[in-house]
This record gives C-alpha cells, structure tokens and sequence, in this order.
C-alpha cells in the first residue's frame, strides 16, 4: 500500500509543492490460508535462483524485467503474466512446465498435510440452522385466547 503525501511551502514568497510517496508493509496473510499461486511461484523462482547463486539484478536483466518487479514476483507481491513467468524461468534455465510442476507437487503435499491434521471444530459459530434451534419460536397463542385487556 502506497500513501502519498503533498505538501507546500512558501519560500520567498513562491509556493513549492512537494510530494513524497511512503510505501507501507503488505498485511501478511495468516499461514493457515492456503498460499496463493504467485505466492508459490516467487518462493520457487527465488528458491532456484538462490541455489544458483544469482543476483536479483542478473536475473531481471536476463529475463527482461526490472529488479524490483522481479522483486516483488518472487514476494508474491505480483501476479505475473505467463510470459513473464517464461522470461524469468528461461533466464534461470528452467521451463514455466517445470514451475508449475513444481508449484502442483508444493500445493497437493500442503494439501495432503492439512487433510492429516486433526481439524478443531469452532463452536464460536453458529450456522443459520442452529440459531433456530436455539431460539425456538413461542407458538401462537389459542384462537379461544384474547390478547386485549377486559
């Protein structure tokens, strides 16, 4: 997130504006949400591009990129097009079959650890259903009976 701020300052009477742009932290997401799929193909380009011991800069150049972008594509920040993704997995000798297989054999191995662990059901809930139960509705009164005052 971005926050851009102007401001004006008056020096020898000519008024000067000035804007200056703060870059805040992304609000991370809870690691029990499953990561999105930008998520995983940044851990896996920088994942590969590390072990090869490669600077951010020689990749973005190889592949055409600026260093910043590329910066946030493997932050997951970036949801990059399929031919970028070809650009910077070419530029790392790879394929974009090779980082999406990757990035299926990452997902279903999450998947299958999340289905082995015990689930806690969360009684702070309650389903539309229940609240019904929980409140019955009072019957209605008999015909015979008078509501009004005598």
């Amino acid at each position: 997130m971005t926050t851009t701020r102007t401001r004006t300052r008056v020096t020898s009477g000519i008024p000067t504006t000035t804007t200056t742009a703060t870059t805040t932290a992304t609000p991370t997401r809870s690691p029990a949400v499953r990561p999105l799929l930008r998520e995983v193909h940044g851990r896996l380009i920088r994942g590969l591009r590390t072990r090869q011991g490669r600077t951010l800069a020689e990749v973005a150049a190889r592949a055409g990129v600026s260093l910043a972008y590329l910066s946030e594509v493997e932050r997951g920040l970036k949801e990059p097009s399929s031919e970028v993704l070809e650009a910077v997995c070419v530029a790392l000798g790879s394929s974009v079959t090779d980082l999406v297989g990757a990035a299926h054999r990452e997902l279903l191995d999450l998947e299958q650890r999340s289905a082995a662990e015990p689930h806690v059901l969360d009684l702070t809930q309650r389903r539309e259903q229940d609240t019904h139960r929980a409140f019955p509705v009072a019957p209605a009164p008999p015909a015979s009976v008078s509501l009004r005052a005598a």
